[in-house]
């Protein structure tokens, strides 16, 4: 399992222009090589017009399911490419198609490729990625001597509160990273003096995306 890892949160389309040839790259997270190959056939039928429609995916956490296409352009000058940018960029579940409509001016090996790799990159620019955590659900419960000492460890670690709760004791539930769990409840326990306990709720995936937490379940 990843401990953490970037993808796609929203898949956008970006365009440029080379010698009159458009190429429109279309960005679409998957999560399985279904999903990735359903996802090229949608792209096939809605630019059915087009010269080509070269594609990239990469599935999977250790990229089990990654192919790509020249879809006729020149061996070497589209897919690869593609890839290259998303490898690059250390991006995992994601598909991209990139679409050309032949502008009338051939652009030569060199050309296709800065090409492609180009509108890879504009359709990345316009999709939303984020970077997944893996990380633990920790229920901490304490009196409310302790409850100060635990917010000031939280905010010191940038450790997210996803929710709190007050009775006659304090209950909060702290979203921790996987490789900071032991850390966490070693200084929570120094910090109370002993005084809260901890229970693992759950593994899971989170992402912080404009201020907001985002759960996921993988």
């Amino acid at each position: 399992m990843l401990e953490q890892y970037k993808t796609i949160h929203e898949g956008g389309a970006g365009e440029i222009v080379e010698k009159k040839s458009r190429f429109i790259a279309t960005v679409r997270l998957v999560e399985t090589e279904e999903q990735a190959l359903a996802f090229i056939e949608e792209m096939r039928k809605k630019y059915w017009d087009a010269s080509h429609n070269c594609y990239v995916y990469s599935v999977g956490e250790n990229r089990e399911y990654t192919r790509c296409s020249d879809d006729g352009e020149p061996s070497g000058t589209a897919g690869r490419p593609m890839l290259d940018v998303i490898l690059g960029e250390d991006i995992y579940n994601v598909a991209v198609v990139v679409t050309r409509y032949f502008g009338g001016t051939l652009l030569g090996t060199g050309g296709l490729v800065r090409a492609y790799s180009k509108a890879v990159q504009e359709g990345l620019r316009q999709s939303r990625i984020i970077e997944k955590i893996h990380g633990i659900s920790l229920e901490v419960t304490t009196d409310y001597t302790g409850i100060g000492k635990i917010q000031y460890i939280a905010g010191e670690r940038k450790i997210p509160i996803l929710d709190s709760e007050y009775t006659d004791k304090v209950t909060l539930r702290l979203l921790v990273p996987f490789g900071e769990v032991e850390s966490v409840q070693k200084a929570i326990t120094e910090g109370t003096n002993g005084r809260a306990s901890m229970q693992k709720e759950k593994d899971l995936y989170f992402a912080l995306l404009d201020g907001e937490v985002l759960l996921f379940e993988r």
